[in-house]
Order: C-alpha cells, then sequence, then structure tokens
C-alpha cells in the first residue's frame, strides 16, 4: 500500500520530465523560448529602424532566427541599407545581420 502512494508523483515527475524534452530545441525546429527571444528582437530591430527619420519601417522586412536577423525590402539609397545594418546589428541579442535589401 505504501508504494502505490508514491505513484501519483512518479507519474508528475516523467510528464514533466516528457514536456521539458517536447520543449526543447532541434536542429530544424525552435523551442518556444527561442521563439520568443527571436520575436522580442524582430520587434527591437523594427522598431529601431521606424525610429530612424531616414528610414520608413514599413520598407524594410525583418526576420529573426536563433538571433540571425535578415533585413529584406526596397529602400532608396546606399546609405540607407548601410543604416538599416548598423542599426539592426546594435540591437541587443542580434548575432549576425543578413542583408537582402535593394535599390529602389
Amino acid at each position: 500500500m505504501r508504494q502505490l502512494r508514491h505513484l501519483p508523483l512518479i507519474f508528475l515527475t516523467l510528464f514533466l520530465a516528457l514536456f521539458l524534452a517536447g520543449c526543447a530545441g532541434t536542429g530544424e525546429r525552435q523551442s518556444f523560448g527561442e521563439y520568443v527571444d527571436d520575436s522580442v528582437i524582430t520587434t527591437k530591430v523594427k522598431t529601431a529602424l521606424f525610429n530612424e527619420p531616414s528610414l520608413s519601417g514599413f520598407e524594410v522586412n525583418v526576420e529573426t532566427y536563433e538571433g540571425q536577423v535578415q533585413l529584406s525590402g526596397f529602400v532608396s539609397s546606399r546609405e540607407n541599407i548601410n543604416k538599416a545594418v548598423e542599426i539592426a546589428r546594435g540591437v541587443k541579442g542580434v548575432r549576425s545581420v543578413k542583408n537582402d535589401m535593394q535599390l529602389k
């Protein structure tokens, strides 16, 4: 009878172990925490670009995966491209910036 008393605790421990293992990221998919981190980085980069008077936040698309930011879209000058890359690199959490922007 004493052994049955510990059965719920054992099941709970196994459930938590399996749940946490399911939340871990793989080489192909991100964990929930990684996804949230990348979403925060994307938002910070978009905000920084939007706050830059020489850039329009709506011209530059921002995507982030594992801290790697990809900028794409159309801007009016090479200086704007360089400025957008510089701004993105200055955001905390950004590991690298891939520039796929093009001139209009």
